[in-house]
Order: structure tokens, then sequence, then C-alpha cells
């Protein structure tokens, strides 16, 4: 069984009577629907709908665990601070650091107590819609190479921010969450839920990920995807011959349809939407207003 310890993940505990009450006005993330043993993908965004932090969040007992990227979890634990005001909500920081993913027959079979500190850990929603059982358990519980990680997620179209994705320059439908359980269109109001409804409603959406495959190694995160000279996305996470983007698919689809190469770079590429999304390239721009 793959059992990959990624050390730059952390926890952030969230407990207390008002706890569900307090996610559920504040994050993108419907976790009224949680299930015992899963774990979603969700956000919290800024007014204006872009992703302010991005994390995981599962059942932990009465109460609930965030991991989220080393790097985020002090301000996120901030920014919930001033959201909390007398709300009957503890915020605590794990102080355990880092989490480990396993996959294959063994995560598929695994028996235990449930949530971020059980034995058997939480199911990853996320890939579970890729048709692949993956599970996250809090601390070190294996030594396989991160790389086996970043390949499988490059594989299935699944993004990490840092390497995919600024925070603060993405929309959720950007990075898929409306497909993916992290984006919630039926509960109450929360931070941003204005303008990713609009989005929705209008299907506005444009900017997506893909995967991008070559016939060599690709170029470095950062490289600019084009087609004919013009900007089309930009490429994210690399493993060698292929990798991800978000990508304008109006603009990529007008390219492939019309028989216009893409580039990363001078690499040419193929980019193909993650199946599990549902999504198509349109071939026009009449096509992707519709």
């Amino acid at each position: 069984m793959p059992a990959v310890f990624l050390k730059d993940r952390s926890l952030l505990f969230v407990s207390g009577a008002e706890a569900q009450s307090f996610l559920q006005n504040l994050i993108t993330t419907d976790i009224a629907a949680l299930e015992a043993d899963e774990a979603r993908p969700g956000a919290l965004l800024t007014p204006q709908g872009k992703i302010l932090f991005d994390f995981m969040i599962w059942r932990d007992g009465d109460g609930y665990t965030i991991e989220t990227d080393a790097g985020q979890r002090d301000g996120l634990l901030k920014r919930l601070t001033m959201y909390k005001l007398r709300a009957a909500v503890t915020l605590a920081p794990s102080t355990e650091e880092g989490v480990t993913v396993s996959w294959g027959e063994d995560a598929e079979g695994a028996q235990g107590s449930q949530g971020a500190r059980g034995s058997r850990g939480a199911r990853d929603g996320r890939f579970a819609k890729a048709g692949v059982t993956l599970r996250r358990r809090a601390g070190r519980h294996g030594d396989g190479a991160e790389a086996l990680y970043d390949a499988l997620r490059i594989s299935h179209g699944i993004v990490t921010s840092g390497s995919d994705f600024a925070l603060q320059d993405a929309f959720p439908h950007d990075v898929l969450m409306d497909f993916n359980g992290g984006l919630s269109f039926r509960k109450g109001c929360y931070v941003g839920q204005e303008v990713v409804s609009r989005m929705q409603h209008r299907g506005t959406a444009r900017r997506r990920v893909v995967t991008v495959s070559a016939a060599t190694d690709l170029p470095g995160t950062g490289t600019e995807i084009t087609a004919a000279g013009k900007p089309v996305g930009t490429l994210g996470s690399v493993d060698g011959g292929n990798g991800l983007a978000i990508v304008r698919i109006d603009r990529a689809g007008a390219a492939m349809a019309a028989g216009t190469p893409l580039l990363a770079g001078d690499t040419p590429v193929s980019l193909v939407l993650p199946a599990w999304s549902g999504l198509v390239f349109p071939a026009s721009a009449d096509e992707a207003s519709a």
C-alpha cells in the first residue's frame, strides 16, 4: 500500500456546541452533509468570491478537523478567530505536524476508528469522485516518496494551492470545487456566496483544471500555455510529461477545433478535462456562452 507522508500539511481542530453552525455560515463546504468517514475540500473566500484559504475538512468526534497547507494554518486560524466573536466554538492547532495519505487495496479495506486521529483516517472525497479510495491521517505513518502522491493527483486532475493556483487569484469554479464536493449552492449564505452562485447560475465559469500531456518532459510550473501566440492558461504541477493547468476552456476548445497547436513554452501539449467533472471543451465562443 502506498503511504506517503506530506510534511507541509497542518491541522486545526474546531469544536464546541456551535461548531457546525459557525463553519456552515463561513465556508464553501456543506458540512451538515458530511458523512462520518468523509473528507471534503473547502475554502474560505474573500467577499469577492476568490479563494482566500483552501483545505480539507472532516468530522472528528463531536467536532471537525481542518487540514491545510502549513503556510496557511496560522492565517486561517487568525481569520476564523476574527469571525468567532462570542460563538461557543473552540479553535485549536494540532501539535502533530504533517499528514499521511494512503491508497490502494489496503486503504479500501482498512479497519479502525474514524477521523483525523483514528487508525483508518478520513476518505478523500475528491479522489472518490475519480474512483480512487484515498485516506488522510494525521502524523507520519509511511515513508513513500511524495512524488508518488503528486503523480496520482496529477493523473486525476486534483489541484493544490501554491503549485497549481495562487490564493486570492482563483474562484472555486476554476479549481472544480463545483464538481468535487467542496462548493455548496443549496445551503445558506457564507462569505463570497453571492459571487459564486451568480457564476453558477449564469454559467460564466471559463477557467478550468485540465490534465496536460506531452511527448517529452514538460517545462516548469508557471509556464504559459498558448495557442497561436495567445495565452490560454498556465502550467501548474508537473510530473515528467504529465501535468496540470488551469486554462480558459473556451479558448483551448476553439484552438483544438481549429487544429491550432497548443504549446507550453515551446513544447506541444494535449489538454484533457478530468472525466469525473463531466465537462467538455466548447468548440466556439457561442457554445461556451450557451
